[in-house]
């Protein structure tokens, strides 16, 4: 079954303006976060994407989406109820059809021939089940991230049949429930933010939402956990990475990565280098011995 189908999350208050910021790509090439989201999709073969926004937002991410415009459907997050729900609203478009999902403050890259979420694509066509990307993570960074617990798949590299999964787990619970043998220690595999999933998310995310307390927000993660209970779901380590814009200096590191990646790889590491070497520490504050 072929997946033509994406649905970017974009809903989040604090994050809203992140598509909308500009980066060079690889060809030199002004672009919106938005706009290099959708090449990741569309050249992994999505046809159509539906992405969920803020009330009132639409202009903007119209005007940032470029040559993807006329492929978008904008969904606005009235009410929000957090991560869950903001996926949910995406229930009508995504029908009884797998997709792409893909978080708005992320930008990824890889040097493979089918890109990051081309690889993804294939792992999830070829298992014929839900697939998420995982990282392995540090211990200190649990709080930052859902995390997987899971086994190896025989003879397979990098691939993980799910068991748990648990939203920003303690360490504690992290020893008990989420340890994957032969990661190195204190290393977990940390969910990073892409996933082919199937309609039946929805229908859990639908019941979480019905049994929450009114008002309250959901996460995505419980129902993921439920998924890992009901049907097949692997995770997979893909060739690539991911860069995360919403946290300090991230803008600046996906710039980075993407000229690093691209055709002026050398001018702009020397440039890199010149700037090392120009540059100076500051100095230290030392007060005055005074008279």
């Amino acid at each position: 079954m072929r997946i033509l189908k994406a649905v970017i999350t974009a809903a989040a208050p604090d994050q809203k303006q992140l598509p909308l910021q500009s980066l060079v790509d690889q060809q030199g090439e002004t672009k919106t976060a938005l706009q290099l989201i959708a090449d990741e999709a569309v050249t992994a073969g999505i046809e159509e994407i539906a992405v969920i926004i803020c009330p009132g937002e639409q202009e903007n991410y119209v005007k940032a989406a470029g040559e993807h415009a006329s492929r978008l459907t904008f969904v606005a997050q009235d009410s929000p109820r957090g991560y869950g729900d903001a996926l949910l609203r995406a229930r009508d478009f995504v029908g009884n059809d797998r997709f792409l999902h893909l978080v708005s403050d992320h930008v990824y890259l890889s040097q493979h021939p089918r890109g990051y979420a081309g690889q993804l694509i294939d792992i999830a066509t070829a298992e014929d089940c839900a697939v998420s990307t995982v990282q392995p993570t540090r211990e200190n960074l649990l709080p930052f991230f859902g995390t997987v617990g899971a086994t190896r798949i025989a003879n397979r590299q990098k691939l993980y049949e799910i068991k748990n999964v648990m939203e920003k787990p303690t360490p504690t619970q992290a020893e008990q429930y989420l340890i994957v043998a032969g990661l190195r220690a204190s290393h977990y595999l940390c969910l990073s933010g892409m996933h082919i999933l199937t309609p039946t998310i929805m229908n859990l995310l639908e019941t979480e939402l019905q049994a929450a307390k009114p008002g309250s927000s959901i996460a995505l993660s419980p129902a993921l956990e439920q998924l890992a209970k009901s049907e097949r779901y692997l995770a997979t380590e893909i060739n690539g990475g991911r860069y995360n814009i919403g946290v300090q200096y991230g803008l600046l590191k996906a710039q980075v990565a993407l000229a690093l990646s691209g055709k002026d790889r050398d001018e702009i590491l020397t440039e890199l280098l010149n700037l090392v070497a120009e540059s100076k520490p500051a100095s230290p504050h030392r007060p005055s011995s005074g008279a």
